[in-house]
């Protein structure tokens, strides 16, 4: 019932990161380049403008390993200023700062974290290839806006190793699982409407019991930090080798649950805080809690869906902002934050770009039709070419038809 993604064994995209050290760096530091031109030769970074999203795609040390490989970046004014990167900072590295969205959205490539909102679409086109975070089934007007304008988008969260490991979903689910806890102690305090409950308890006092719906890397890092804020901590998961592993490394400090509907229900209508935290590589997540199991919670607990950017695995959700995150029904807060990882926009920046990188420099070298025909795991990345849908999960989710990445690329 509980579905995860088992990608704690990823440890790095290491063949592209060995091969581009080399590439990149050269002996002794020396600046080297491609024995061949990039196939993309500018890169655009806007300014992000979903509601207070404050991360950036690309930060200045990433500028400066595309400076170094002949390729020119184009940064929107004030695009890093929320995650404490100034402009000086990026033209130290090499980049243009550019004054506005347009002349960010011009070039061939675009790096962005969040999914083109509507007054984006017109900057799409047939000649830009994007790649940033889609999360089409979660987002089918953006995906019609792609299919119609012929661009090449690629999707940081269906990039997929072979072992299944997700690379560039893995940073932001770990911040997002990290916040999950915090921000569902944020809200169990009475004032902000909760249960007034401390996830830790006291001495001679139970503390919260947190219910997490997932253990891959979402749910694993929001089981771990509840259980360090002392919380009684209960882990759902249907991949029984996965919850060993959570087993033998909490050493039965955590609570691991195979997933079954009797087993759901009677944990949930105990639970203080309930975290959602499945996922289906880029497909719509599942519903796990239905709304009577939300009826059946004790007023003023709390659910915090952190797969609300896949459309969320609790019946009763919606999704929210950080200006307005919560909402009330049957006597239940719920926070749905399609961008949490936004709130610690320094750390998650760096967290993300750590991984993005590499990918993005072999989209700029080799173009996304030549770094798809050298990396399997770039292809599963591409959602649309040419105006076809070329990720199986997203076209079933959106009822249309699906072509291979390679033959929509030929």
């Amino acid at each position: 019932m509980v579905k995860s993604v088992n990608s704690h064994a990823f440890i790095g995209h290491s063949s592209i990161l060995a091969h581009y050290w080399q590439l990149i760096n050269g002996p002794a530091g020396r600046k080297m380049r491609p024995m061949t031109a990039p196939v993309i030769r500018t890169v655009g970074v806007p300014k992000e403008i979903k509601n207070n999203e404050y991360r950036v795609a690309m930060t200045p040390d990433g500028v400066r390993e595309f400076e170094r490989l002949g390729i020119n970046v184009f940064v929107e004014t004030g695009a890093g200023a929320g995650a404490s990167f100034r402009d000086a900072d990026y033209e130290a590295a090499g980049a243009e700062i550019v004054p506005t969205a347009a002349d960010a959205w011009s070039q061939q490539l675009v790096v962005k974290v969040k999914e083109p909102k509507e007054e984006e679409f017109r900057f799409l086109r047939a000649d830009l290839t994007l790649f940033t975070y889609l999360h089409l089934a979660a987002y089918p007007g953006v995906a019609k806006a792609l299919i119609d304008s012929r661009c090449t988008a690629l999707a940081y969260e269906t990039v997929q190793l072979d072992t299944g490991a997700l690379p560039l979903l893995a940073p932001m689910s770990e911040v997002a699982g990290r916040l999950a806890p915090q921000m569902g102690a944020h809200y169990l305090e009475r004032h902000n409407g909760g249960r007034g409950v401390l996830m830790g308890g006291a001495p001679g006092v139970q503390p919260a019991k947190v219910v997490v719906l997932g253990a891959g890397n979402v749910g694993w890092n929001a089981a771990w930090i509840a259980a360090g804020m002392e919380a009684e901590v209960v882990l759902f998961d249907k991949n029984l080798d996965r919850l060993r592993w959570v087993d033998q490394i909490n050493k039965g400090r955590i609570v691991t649950l195979a997933s079954n509907r009797g087993s759901l229900e009677r944990n949930i209508a105990d639970a203080d805080l309930v975290i959602g935290a499945v996922l289906v590589a880029g497909g719509r997540a599942p519903t796990v809690v239905t709304e009577d199991m939300v009826r059946s919670m004790k007023p003023g607990a709390v659910i915090v869906d952190v797969a609300i950017d896949q459309g969320g695995c609790i019946e009763t959700i919606h999704e929210t902002t950080h200006n307005d995150p919560v909402y009330e029904l049957h006597g239940v807060l719920h926070y749905a934050v399609g961008n949490m990882p936004g709130a610690v926009p320094h750390t998650s920046t760096y967290a993300l770009t750590n991984a993005t990188l590499p990918y993005q420099l072999e989209v700029a070298i080799h173009g996304a039709a030549g770094g798809c025909r050298r990396d399997a795991s770039l292809s599963h990345g591409l959602n649309t070419v040419a105006g076809l849908v070329t990720n199986a999960p997203v076209a079933e989710f959106l009822g249309t038809s699906f072509i291979e990445p390679l033959a929509a690329l030929n």
